[in-house]
């Protein structure tokens, strides 16, 4: 009798090592599952550039200095008087630094990248430096001449 309790038990026990197994294998299946599908949620963060009377739709990079970025426009819009230099980009401080990751970068017009942790230069022609990069205009029509040749003030939002 003893042994065929001893061996019930075993079978009982060997079962519920098998059952928690398979479990957990289901939960760990499950938990990237979650995770890619939050990704694919969250693919793409706009914001708004207006130059002027010109707005212009960006689409935000996905690390940490765009992040910072988007959590400074939260509390509100962000405005920089920027300076026009050498004839293809404009510069302004940020007032503030953010997390960098500056990478060697050949840049486009629309390319909006961050210089020395607290300068945003947005650009209308091409330049290869050490920047990180923070977005990009969706759609150029009209972003030259809303830049022009002198001195802008930018305002950039969180598009809702």
């Amino acid at each position: 009798m003893k042994k065929k309790t001893a061996a019930a038990l075993v079978v009982i026990a060997a079962l519920g090592i098998a059952a928690s197994g398979c479990s957990g294998n289901t939960r760990q299946g499950a938990e990237p599952a979650q995770n890619e599908t939050g990704r694919e949620e969250n693919t793409e963060m706009n914001m708004k550039v207006q130059v002027g009377s010109s707005t212009f739709t960006a689409a935000l990079e996905d690390n940490e200095a765009a992040a910072a970025l988007v959590e400074m426009m939260r509390r509100e819009p962000v405005t920089i008087e920027m300076r026009d230099y050498s004839g293809f980009e404009k510069v302004g401080s940020l007032g503030t630094s953010l997390p960098s990751d500056n990478t060697q970068t050949t840049t486009h017009a629309g390319d909006i990248v961050l210089y020395q942790g607290n300068q945003v230069v947005i650009f209308y022609g091409s330049n290869s430096w050490s920047y990180t990069r923070l977005g990009r205009i969706d759609d150029l029509s009209g972003w030259e001449e809303a830049l022009g040749s002198g001195d802008v003030t930018v305002t950039f939002s969180v598009e809702e």
